[in-house]
């Protein structure tokens, strides 16, 4: 039995013996050891041994980079304006020893030394350089921070600012600031474009202007030349009208009966007026149309005997416009029937044509030249006009 208590024993206490001289140091970890509550040696990752009961692991420092967030701080500006800042930094213990016996607590210092650092850097800004200014204070962080820890055994990688906060009388203030910026440039914005509106109408107008003031010119230019060309035209057209009825008239040869037929025709139209209330038709209008018949055959010049046919030149078909000026003159075919009118008179009062022309005209009417057409017809047997000599 005593036996048994004593291999128990035995075993208890290999146990604990081999407990206390091997170690396992986790992987990105050192070990501290101390002999006695002195540094004895610093153990790496893997599996170690210590003298037991002699040796022991003091600390084990975490050798990975770290992050840690600290909580805003109050910060005064160069201007006197409180602000809160908040911070994260990113360091790395590079000497474990250094970390374990140069400072008590390396994060809470890191800590006090960067809300010092901060207070330092944004007392020496505005609050405008501050809102903007946040590498420039990450930099400045990272320099101090990283030269005060060295001899820690800790090396600061980043610091960044989280953010900056004013107090809300100035958040107002600035967003009232901003509002009124951008309402600035809105308005200026709004101005230039209506004034380059009013710029490229203007000039849309003018040039409309312009055009309308061509377009209607150009317009009128053709509105009068086509008025020109259809005068011309219709004038023509009216020459060639005259001259074909003055030609129809003499080939047809008419006479008395002719001329009262169209009497009779023109009788209606003659009453057809408004006022005439009664129209009464005398019983000798047989000799009143044989009288006025004759005296209209003698008054027109129609002579009573036939004359021999002449032809009269129609001159062209087509109608021909003047070119090269402005002025129109008489046309060929007017010019025919006005000297085929002068013809027929000639033919049939040839004492008129030479009273005419020894009243009106120095020349001696034997030497005026004769009539195209009618020299050689022979003069009218009928009577001459009442008040006209006789022909001879």
């Amino acid at each position: 039995m005593t036996l048994l208590i004593l291999v128990a024993l035995l075993a208890i206490f290999a146990v604990v013996l081999l407990s206390k001289t091997i170690k396992i140091i986790p992987q990105a970890r050192a070990g501290i050891v101390e002999r006695f509550g002195k540094y004895q040696q610093t153990l790496d990752a893997g599996l170690k041994t210590v003298v037991p009961f002699v040796d022991k692991v003091r600390y084990l420092i975490d050798l990975r980079e770290q992050v840690v967030s600290f909580p805003p701080q109050p910060v005064i500006t160069e201007d006197n304006l409180t602000v809160s800042i908040d911070t994260v930094i990113y360091f790395q213990v590079t000497d474990p020893v250094a970390a374990t016996y140069e400072i008590a607590n390396y994060i809470q210092a890191v800590e006090q030394l960067t809300m010092t650092t901060l207070r330092n850097i944004a007392g020496g800004m505005d609050l405008e350089q501050t809102l903007t200014s946040r590498e420039e204070i990450n930099v400045g962080l990272r320099g101090v921070l990283d030269e005060a820890t060295g001899k820690w055994g800790i090396k600061v990688n980043r610091v960044e600012v989280k953010g900056i906060d004013p107090p809300p009388s100035i958040k107002d203030a600035m967003e009232k600031q901003m509002r009124a910026d951008r309402d600035k440039r809105a308005l200026i914005l709004t101005a230039e474009g209506q004034r380059q509106s009013a710029i490229l109408t203007a000039e849309g107008n003018k040039q409309s202007s312009i055009l309308n003031a061509e377009g209607d010119r150009e317009s009128q230019i053709l509105r009068a030349q086509a008025d020109r060309e259809s005068q011309i035209l219709r004038a023509q057209g009216e020459g060639q009208a005259i001259q074909t009825v003055f030609q129809a008239i003499h080939d047809g040869q008419p006479d008395q009966s002719l001329l009262a037929y169209q009497y009779l025709q023109m009788m209606p139209k003659i009453a057809e007026g408004s006022a005439n209330k009664v129209w009464v038709i005398p019983s000798e209008i047989t000799k009143a149309m044989e009288g006025l018949g004759s005296s209209i055959h003698e008054i027109a010049g129609i002579p009573q005997e036939a004359t021999p046919r002449t032809r009269v030149d129609m001159g062209p078909t087509e109608p021909q416009l003047a070119k090269g000026s402005d002025e129109l003159g008489r046309s060929e075919a007017s010019k025919a029937v006005e000297e085929a009118i002068a013809a027929a008179e000639a033919a049939s009062n040839p004492g008129k044509a030479a009273r005419g022309a020894g009243a009106g005209d120095t020349t001696p009417a034997a030497e005026a030249p004769p009539a195209p057409g009618v020299a050689d017809a022979p003069p009218p047997a009928g009577p001459a006009s009442p008040g006209e000599p006789p022909a001879q």
